[in-house]
């Protein structure tokens, strides 16, 4: 920690010891001294809104998405293995909640927040997580995120110091050096003799 992270903190602490002097820091959840927590990003109410308001009326996707991220670590990759849990955790009750929390998840792949790859059954079962301020970026400049959304995301952005939108331009497409490009594979030879011999 950073000094002035650390006086940062330590001023926040003195002005909540005296609104609430009765509470001690046992009383409060620290991810230093507890374990069960995750990390996100500090934008991420902003960029649940955005997510939805993008899925359409209807079909909110930020309880999903919220879930799986909250079950990944730092390697933004699931495999899935508990998808009737994972719909009770998202909000879905009833004999539905299975097939809903499923057209979410195919809405979540369909905007690109998140990717899926099957196994050996038809059901999702690796599901990765991209930057979502790089989705969004690319849907605002698809012109799908409305421009007080994407004004909102640049001030909270500048406010917690994220960088994360300069990885990309106005296209919102990767600048060089932040999307590593596949090598093309050396294409084989073939003799003229051969590619004489067509039929």
């Amino acid at each position: 920690m950073t000094a002035k992270a650390s006086a940062i903190l330590k001023r926040q602490l003195e002005v909540r010891r005296r609104l609430w002097p009765e509470v001690s820091t046992e009383m409060t959840w620290n991810r230093k001294e507890r374990t069960g927590f995750v990390t996100m990003p500090r934008a991420m109410p902003l960029i649940l809104r955005i997510m939805d308001y993008l899925a359409g009326k209807g079909c909110p996707v930020s309880s999903v998405y919220f879930d799986i991220w909250c079950r990944t670590f730092d390697e933004s990759f699931l495999q899935i293995t508990k998808a009737d849990e994972m719909a009770t955790y998202s909000g879905f009750s009833g004999q539905r909640a299975a097939r809903t929390w499923r057209e979410r998840i195919s809405r979540l792949e369909e905007l690109g927040f998140i990717q899926i790859k099957h196994g050996l059954t038809k059901d999702v079962q690796f599901v990765l997580l991209p930057n979502p301020y790089h989705v969004i970026a690319k849907a605002y400049a698809s012109g799908n995120v409305p421009v007080d959304m994407w004004n909102a995301l640049i001030v909270r952005c500048a406010e917690i110091g994220a960088d994360d939108l300069d990885d990309v331009d106005e296209a919102g497409e990767y600048v060089d050096g932040v999307q590593p490009k596949l090598k093309k594979r050396p294409r084989k030879r073939t003799s003229k003799s051969t590619s004489a011999q067509k039929p």
